[in-house]
């Protein structure tokens, strides 16, 4: 497990996932459903047959590192890189299996509806227009999408996973051999299908990033920044339809 801590500057810079639309947000706060809070978790669930598992579904016995929203399995073989800002706030999380690597978000999404077959028609709009071609395909969970981008060490393939949850969205991002072949890295399938999401009953804009903090040893302990520890993890992806690690123009937000 490496922990990383960065400032504002470098190649995983992390733009606001908000972006733009940062007084757009400010302004319909104000105007959230405050019954939200009062909202059974379970509404809106889906027949997933496997997890990722709402908190009130999760089975138990699971060994999980709690990073706040997402519970993440200890799965043998898998190295979970973390990187976090000075306040212990987490920008990104990727586990790294082998050669493949897959990269987890977790989103607010509202109660009436699930939302991955519309940010997927989104991430494949950017790809596009990034000069990059992707194919839609059925999986586990549905609709994928399947891409080869161009990287500093050359070509990668991607492969953009969507779980809907109740009021929750998991976008999983599998990168190296796992994104074309799931068998590839069966470690890195089962982190995902035992991940475990806390959405909490607060009301949040539709997209919002759900909260995510270091374990409470690790900020008690006061550990140090690691030294690149994410050099040879995926560019960052902020906001769930992201397909890069730039800013991208985030819509208005809609009520829960």
């Amino acid at each position: 497990m490496i922990f990383s801590r960065k400032g504002g500057s470098g190649r995983h810079a992390k733009a606001d996932p908000r972006g733009q639309a940062r007084d757009t947000f400010d302004e319909d706060l104000d105007d959230l459903d405050a019954a939200d809070e009062d909202a059974d978790p379970r509404a809106g669930k889906s027949s997933r047959a496997d997890g990722p598992y709402d908190i009130t579904e999760a089975p138990e016995g699971i060994a999980q590192l709690d990073l706040g929203s997402l519970k993440v399995p200890a799965v043998d073989g898998v190295e979970v890189r973390v990187q976090a800002d000075n306040d212990g706030k987490i920008q990104q999380i990727v586990l790294v299996s082998q050669d493949s690597a897959l990269q987890l978000g977790v989103f607010a999404a509202p109660r009436s509806e699930g939302i991955w077959d519309e940010v997927r028609a989104e991430i494949r709009k950017q790809l596009f227009n990034d000069g990059v071609a992707a194919e839609e395909v059925a999986g586990d969970y549905g609709s994928e999408l399947r891409a080869r981008v161009r990287t500093p060490e050359g070509l990668t393939d991607i492969r953009f996973v969507g779980v809907d949850g109740p009021r929750w969205l998991v976008r999983a991002v599998f990168q190296g051999p796992a994104a074309v072949d799931p068998s590839a890295a069966p470690a890195l399938l089962e982190c995902l299908r035992s991940l475990v999401v806390e959405r909490g009953h607060e009301a949040m804009p539709v997209r919002e990033p759900l909260p995510l903090h270091l374990p409470k040893e690790v900020t008690d302990a006061g550990a140090e920044p690691g030294e690149a520890a994410d050099e040879d993890a995926p560019e960052a992806v902020n906001g769930p339809n992201g397909a890069d690690g730039r800013r991208k123009p985030s819509p208005r937000p809609r009520r829960q």
